[in-house]
């Protein structure tokens, strides 16, 4: 599987959704670095990107709101924030 900006923008998208779960997140990271088929005009961000995601689950690393948000300036998106008050 070829990785690419979309298809690390939907799962970093997907997280924030919690569609699923930090350690699923992790276990995709993992294998998209093994997996090494980069976009080839956007290899050197999308490795960085996704070797950092891979790192989350180590305490020193963490990913935070802020880490998303850049990922996904970083792969040309901007994410917008909707609260409504619950019922």
């Amino acid at each position: 599987m070829k990785i690419t900006r979309r298809l690390v923008a939907d799962q970093l998208i997907r997280y924030l959704h919690h569609e699923i779960t930090l350690d699923k997140l992790l276990d995709w990271a993992e294998s998209a670095m093994m997996e090494s088929d980069f976009e080839a005009d956007y290899f050197e961000l999308l490795r960085d990107i996704v070797s950092r995601i891979g790192l989350a689950d180590v305490r020193e690393f963490g990913m935070t709101w802020e880490d998303c948000e850049g990922y996904l300036s970083r792969l040309g998106y901007r994410i917008e924030v909707t609260v409504s008050k619950a019922a």
